[in-house]
């Protein structure tokens, strides 16, 4: 057994200086201990960790040995790596600290016989990749560096509530660290949710980027034309005119909102575009001065009461941005199968239909912070939803981030399906099996996705894990579920702050607004999960690619939408006040920002809204 002053001289001789001399001691002998090092090991340890570091000063502190251990723990790792494929199995403290930590070994690199013919000839799609790679990627610093995700302080802080959050539910830091071994939390695990994905948009493999002029125009004008319908099958409006016809008396047009020029909308470029069937086609000014309020975008379909009696302005009087609430499988009917259901109000929700409770933690990407390609954040989220499992785990994009430093520099050593295999999909794939049949992950490409196709709308992930398939589900992007018959969208592109940035509104002096919940509105509005038009440049938008793929047919009781933008719950109203639809809407913020920790949601659906309980919750 190593002492005290065996070490002190060991370090000595390799020239060290001990600061906090005897705290450093009494640790330096425990790591001998558990790791069975001779004082001498130890200190070539330390040397090898101080050569990583490229620390300059000849001196061992008190606060650099976390960092020292999770070297160690790393050596250690290697060895065992190295043992496992001679075809032997070094059992050391760390499989006993792997044990209470509740961290299931990979049985699949036991070398055992196949007890059958189907494990000889399907191996573990996951076995292909190099196992070294589970302990981090090349970036530009050592594995055993204490990252600052790592050292921070405050963990699972609850940010705010909403709705009659029991204490329980407070992320609490203290709560999780001394919290219930994880056998017994997972006897408690809710009952397992039905999951029924209702996917329109396109496949994986789909063909991409051969859209053109014509399919754009033809993508524009039936969304005018479907919302003329809507208009017209309400009853509560005059029949549609033309707006660029001259006229003495007020008329009413339905039309898209185009902006005169390339830059933002003001007073003057306001133009009003008609459907080019039904009308002229042509593109009108539009003068909004006599309104009170309004709140308009380019792209944003309108129905417009006013006068044009030049033929040259339309001046506005009454401005409609929301599409009337009847079916919408109705305006896509002949109108003689449409004739009787001209006065029906769509319900978002059928309210015959029972929908029981359902749990959820909601997360969105990155999953990792930009110093590293650790995903430590993504390690945290699955440990808390081991120990409050919810009913349903749903993961947005970006999982590998082209915008993440490393990816951007190619500085990594491994694909970016590789990363994405073994960072994320292995790691739920073991949360999962550890949880048992009662838990769903659903995960959602983004864009921003260095392993997926770029475009937009998106095909879901090609994901095929034996046994898992009926837990692990894969959306479009943008794409709709149904979990226990409450119904859910989500779209990972930025919408929010894309909207921020091209909407024009005007709103009474002294009347307060809720910016959030008028540009999360616009999307329930204008039924597109992307109503804005034309999208920006770094959007890979493509029209002919399943054109059904971001309209929103009904209005759903959950509204997924993950954005730069501050984090918020919010539930909107749509409609008179009296039988307004009623959608709870969410932007979870980023699991991880910078090199810090980020934001999730835990949230619980119960009936509507009003029953809803939900935390915003610092990783």
């Amino acid at each position: 057994m190593a002492t005290d002053e065996e070490i002190k001289n060991e370090f000595k001789r390799s020239g060290f200086t001990l600061v906090e001399e005897d705290d450093i001691l009494k640790r330096c002998v425990t790591l001998c201990i558990n790791y069975s090092l001779n004082p001498s090991d130890l200190v070539s340890s330390w040397e090898l960790y101080h050569l990583n570091r490229q620390l300059l000063d000849q001196t061992v502190k008190k606060d650099e040995m976390d960092g020292f251990v999770l070297h160690l723990q790393n050596e250690q790792k290697e060895s065992i790596m190295r043992a496992e494929e001679a075809g032997l199995h070094l059992y050391s403290n760390r499989d006993v600290d792997m044990l209470l930590d509740g961290v299931q070994e990979d049985t699949e690199e036991i070398v055992t016989t196949p007890t059958n013919e189907s494990q000889r000839l399907h191996p573990d799609p996951f076995d292909s990749i190099s196992r070294s790679r589970d302990y981090g990627y090349s970036t530009g610093k050592s594995v055993g560096h204490v990252t600052p995700f790592g050292s921070r302080i405050e963990k699972f802080v609850v940010k705010f509530n909403v709705g009659n959050v029991a204490p329980a539910e407070n992320g609490n830091s203290n709560e999780i660290e001394n919290s219930e071994d994880d056998i017994i939390k997972r006897v408690q695990t809710s009952q397992r949710c039905s999951l029924e994905v209702n996917g329109s948009g396109p496949e994986p493999g789909c063909r991409f980027m051969y859209d053109r002029t014509e399919d754009r125009f033809n993508v524009l004008e039936n969304r005018i034309v479907r919302h003329a319908d809507a208009f017209a099958a309400s009853g509560l409006y005059e029949e549609q005119v033309d707006p660029a016809v001259a006229s003495q008396r007020s008329i009413f047009a339905v039309g898209m909102i185009c902006c005169d020029g390339e830059g933002h909308l003001n007073d003057k470029s306001v133009l009003l575009q008609s459907s080019a069937e039904r009308t002229s086609g042509q593109r009108v000014p539009l003068d909004l001065n006599r309104l009170d309020q309004f709140s308009i975008f380019p792209g944003q379909i309108v129905g417009i009461e006013g006068q044009n009696p030049s033929g040259h302005y339309l001046t506005a009087s009454k401005l409609l941005d929301s599409v009337p609430l009847i079916r919408a499988v109705d305006v896509d009917l002949p109108p003689a199968k449409r004739q009787n259901l001209d006065q029906e109000v769509l319900v978002p929700t059928e309210e015959s239909c029972e929908r029981s409770e359902v749990s959820f933690i909601i997360a969105s990407g990155p999953f990792t912070t930009s110093d590293n390609l650790l995903f430590e954040p993504l390690n945290e989220l699955l440990s808390y939803a081991k120990r409050k499992p919810p009913q349903l785990l749903v993961l947005l994009g970006p999982f590998v981030d082209s915008e993440h430093p490393e990816i951007k520099k190619g500085a990594v050593d491994a694909t970016f399906s590789e990363i994405f295999q073994v960072e994320v999909l292995r790691k739920l794939r073991d949360y999962v099996e550890f949880m048992g049949s009662e838990v769903r992950v659903v995960l959602v490409p983004s864009i921003r996705d260095a392993n997926h196709d770029f475009i937009f709308p998106q095909p879901p992930f090609d994901i095929h894990i034996p046994d898992l398939e009926h837990q692990m589900t894969s959306l479009s992007n943008p794409g709709t579920f149904e979990a226990n018959q409450v119904k859910v969208g989500c779209c990972t592109v930025d919408v929010l702050k894309q909207l921020s940035g091209e909407e024009m509104s005007k709103n009474p002096s002294g009347v307060p607004t809720d910016r959030m919940s008028r540009l999360a509105s616009h999307l329930l509005r204008q039924r597109s999960f992307y109503p804005l038009y034309p999208p920006p440049e770094s959007l890979p938008y493509d029209s002919s690619l399943a054109p059904k793929a971001l309209q929103i047919l009904s209005i759903p009781d959950i509204l997924l939408l993950p954005s730069d933008m501050r984090y918020f719950v919010k539930i909107l109203s749509l409609g008179e006040e009296e039988n307004a639809a009623k959608c709870v809407c969410v932007n979870p913020g980023r699991l991880a920002k910078g090199e810090g920790a980020g934001t999730f949601v835990e949230l619980t659906y119960k009936g509507g809204p009003e029953s809803m309980r939900a935390s915003i919750i610092s990783i």
